[in-house]
């Protein structure tokens, strides 16, 4: 590549929306347009939702589904993905953010913005390290837990407004039903009609037109009831007029002080946001058979967090609503989302004085639906049916998110999904193989499951996972249980060996020989014979004692064998036992082209 193909190259890296501005035509510039329009109407009424649940004023919500839409856009990979906040998020951020300051108040806003800026810069950090994989360790079990309590922590924070309650609690899922309970007989029923409309509304118009925006619908209706049920709005409480004005300029709480306290949420939240990006970016991706950058949706993700901070913006993340959406409405580009933070900037200044006859019944029945939807009944059945692991690691993130500080609950899932990883490659499967005596070419199969006899000088293993410091005493207490004096370990499915590992299989070799016994090798691959190699070990094993395939080891231990304790033999398993006698046999080259590779 010449110099100018690699600034080329070294631009588009760094101005990723280069890369399909030459997409952008009159065709596709109209698509998304419309999807755009489409998504700030959607999003209207739900990033009202979602700043409420995050103990913020409401508009604080659409300035998160503005600025963050946009700057995802121009520096992510995903042509449909559309950031903003997300349900589980805004969730976690009240959870980490409540116990040091009020919801609403000046001091939560700055902390609010602080966990948001320590977020990005925590995700921009694995863009710049490359460290995407990180992702992986956060399994799909840990978000179903988590996605299910954050439900229910939604579904209960709400129920005062939906009955119309004003009971204080301590924030806490037991305490919340408790009062609720304890209160019920002070139901305003005004305030639970106009909630039940806004909830089986917003259900019915997803049921039978799903094109419409069901929320924004069901919004009006609630609105319209509360206005008959009480026209002065004294009664029900309502959300309030939102300011008619751009996003403002904003500064977080740097102290040392704000940033400890606020450090492990800010961690919880940078990866959360990240599984959501990427798992949505994904989904999407496989339908329109883009081909996704990982780490560049990393660079995306924190820099919208990063930016959005100083814009009055508190976290977000990929929504999958907004995306979905976005997909279905045909956009075509990453212009789409621009084009709906702009659509929702135009509604923001026109018509925010809307919000202040805005139930908050109603908003309680949206959050409701909100909550029900993040609840994954199909999988969570799937994983619960699947293993014992699975479902211990689902059922802890859930009740941890239900019990202790939420974003302990992810890394409770996470730590316990590590252990069963570790639990299950500590213990790697050992296999006795042998020939198959009915195939017609050479094939090894499981002696075990086919009750085939075992020679009684060789045994031939082959081990399944990685031989490293975990798994060592696993494998060590194997191979000492074998008794056939001669051991050949097939390392085709060995894919990594450490020190320990390597000590241990030294170990045993020395053992063997002492006892007048040999262990052989055959089959390994080309990074573990390089390691073994480079650290001076395959000396001390024996460079004789290594095969590059199992054909040319039995032949070579066969030959080796006790011919008296061959001749009193009836299992015959080798090819070479129909031959000649231990010491006797013809040139290699007539055994071994008979022999598997």
């Amino acid at each position: 590549m010449n110099n100018r193909g690699k600034d080329k190259t070294a631009w588009m890296r760094l101005l990723p929306f280069l890369q399909w501005a030459p997409m952008v035509n009159g065709r596709t510039l109209h698509a998304d347009a419309l999807a755009g329009l489409t998504n700030a109407i959607i999003v209207l009424p739900q990033g009202v939702a979602y700043a409420l649940i995050a103990g913020l004023p409401p508009e604080f919500g659409l300035y998160a589904a503005i600025i963050p839409a946009i700057i995802a856009a121009l520096f992510g990979s995903s042509w449909h993905l559309i950031s903003g906040p997300t349900a589980a998020l805004s969730i976690v951020v009240f959870t980490t953010i409540s116990p040091l300051a009020s919801p609403g108040s000046a001091e939560f806003i700055r902390l609010a913005l602080t966990l948001t800026l320590l977020a990005g810069l925590f995700q921009l950090a694995l863009a710049t390290a490359r460290l995407g994989v990180l992702v992986n360790f956060v399994s799909h079990s840990v978000v179903l837990g988590f996605t299910a309590g954050a439900a229910l922590v939604i579904g209960s924070s709400q129920l005062q407004n939906v009955f119309g309650l004003a009971v204080p609690t301590d924030g806490s899922v037991a305490d919340q039903w408790w009062q609720w309970l304890q209160h019920l007989p002070e139901t305003h029923l005004p305030s639970l009609a106009v909630a039940l409309v806004s909830l089986l509304g917003c259900v019915l118009i997803k049921r039978f037109r799903p094109r419409w925006p069901n929320m924004l619908l069901a919004l009006v209706l609630a609105s319209l009831l509360a206005r008959v049920l009480d026209p002065g709005g004294e009664r029900i409480a309502l959300v309030g007029a939102i300011p008619a004005a751009l996003p403002p300029f904003s500064l977080p709480d740097l102290s040392f002080g704000a940033l400890s306290a606020l450090g492990p949420g800010a961690l919880a939240i940078g990866l959360l946001g990240l599984v959501e990006a990427v798992s949505i970016a994904r989904a999407v991706a496989s339908r329109s058979h883009q081909r996704l950058d990982g780490n560049q949706e990393f660079v995306g993700q924190g820099l919208s967090n990063v930016v959005g901070t100083f814009f009055s913006c508190y976290v977000s993340s990929g929504s999958f609503t907004r995306t979905g959406v976005n997909y279905t409405s045909g956009a075509r580009t990453p212009l789409a989302a621009i084009f709906a933070g702009f659509w929702l900037l135009l509604i923001l200044l026109l018509f925010s004085e809307l919000t202040a006859w805005l139930p908050m019944p109603a908003m309680a029945g949206l959050l409701l639906v909100v909550a029900w939807n993040l609840i994954d009944f199909h999988h969570i059945r799937l994983i619960v049916q699947a293993g014992k692991s699975e479902a211990a690691v689902l059922l802890t993130t859930f009740f941890a998110t239900l019990f202790v500080a939420m974003e302990f609950a992810i890394y409770a899932g996470v730590l316990l999904s590590l252990v069963f990883y570790l639990k299950r490659t500590s213990t790697p499967r050992i296999v006795s193989i042998l020939p198959d005596p009915d195939a017609k070419h050479p094939v090894f199969v499981s002696a075990e499951q086919r009750r085939l006899p075992y020679c009684p000088q060789l045994r031939i293993i082959r081990i399944e996972g990685s031989l490293f410091f975990g798994a060592v005493n696993h494998v060590q207490e194997y191979l000492q249980s074998i008794r056939e004096p001669r051991l050949l370990i097939v390392g085709s499915g060995i894919n990594f060996v450490d020190i320990v590992g390597a000590e241990m299989l030294v170990q045993e070799a020395q053992r063997r020989r002492a006892e007048g016994g040999e262990l052989y090798f055959s089959n390994l691959k080309e990074g573990v014979s390089r390691f073994l190699a480079r650290n001076n070990l395959l000396e001390e094993i024996g460079e004789d004692h290594v095969f590059p395939n199992k054909g040319r080891a039995i032949h070579h231990i066969y030959d080796r064998l006790d011919p008296a304790v061959c001749k009193t033999c009836t299992a015959r398993i080798f090819r070479e036992c129909h031959i000649a006698p231990p010491g006797e046999l013809p040139s290699p080259e007539e055994v071994i082209a008979r022999q598997p590779a």
